[in-house]
């Protein structure tokens, strides 16, 4: 995805949503948040996205997340898609929805389809989520295409591996899930492990003889 990425800072734009007009940099204000495009009001896959994520609504109110929807269609249209998900999913759409008909906010956020185009001949937006952190910076992109729904399973393992990350100078290896061991960054010193994981940590033994996999708990 050329443009904003990891690392960038969001744009301070202000929104229209279904729940009024929102500046983007007062709503994320000191938390993460995820922000997500659909490419399409009423259509299937989106509709299957969209109900995941008021199902997983708690899940990510109890890590302090917000959540932010956002496609082409009017706010009007919204409302009535969100009674579809809702009657699909059994869950209340609890999050706002963002509308973006001039197709404007999805350039500036780096959420154009490439090759998907409506009736028109205007791009889509992509079916894209950014975690962006409490300091408003990007931490994380996933890009699927029109015809793969997101894993929401693994936007939370990932966002559990960022909060972590953010609270420790730790990583998180391959597979890594809440409550495994974690990797310790090859910044810190063993004497400075000590002193910052009392829980200990343990050094894998490896032919270079260096002590850079080193794993604990936190």
């Amino acid at each position: 995805m050329p443009g904003l990425t990891i690392g960038d800072s969001l744009p301070n734009l202000q929104v229209d949503t279904t729940h009024g007009k929102i500046n983007l940099h007062d709503y994320v204000g000191d938390s993460f948040t995820i922000i997500f495009s659909h490419p399409g009001d009423f259509t299937p896959v989106c509709t299957t996205e969209l109900g995941a994520m008021a199902a997983y609504a708690d899940k990510f109110a109890q890590r302090g997340v917000k959540l932010l929807g956002l496609s082409c269609d009017d706010v009007q249209s919204h409302k009535e898609w969100i009674k579809d998900i809702e009657a699909y999913n059994g869950k209340k759409v609890t999050y706002p929805i963002a509308a973006d008909p001039n197709r404007e906010i999805i350039k500036q956020l780096n959420m154009v389809d490439p090759d998907e185009k409506d009736a028109s001949g205007q791009n889509l937006p992509s079916r894209a989520l950014h975690i962006v952190g409490p300091d408003k910076k990007i931490k994380l992109s996933f890009l699927y295409p029109a015809s793969t729904g997101r894993n929401m399973d693994e936007v939370v393992r990932a966002l559990d591996s960022l909060i972590k990350a953010s609270q420790h100078k730790i990583a998180t290896p391959v597979n890594w899930k809440e409550g495994e061991p974690v990797v310790i960054a090859p910044s810190v010193s063993n004497d400075e492990a000590r002193k910052m994981f009392p829980k200990g940590f343990q050094t894998v033994d490896l032919p270079s003889n260096k002590d850079y996999l080193r794993f604990t708990s936190v």
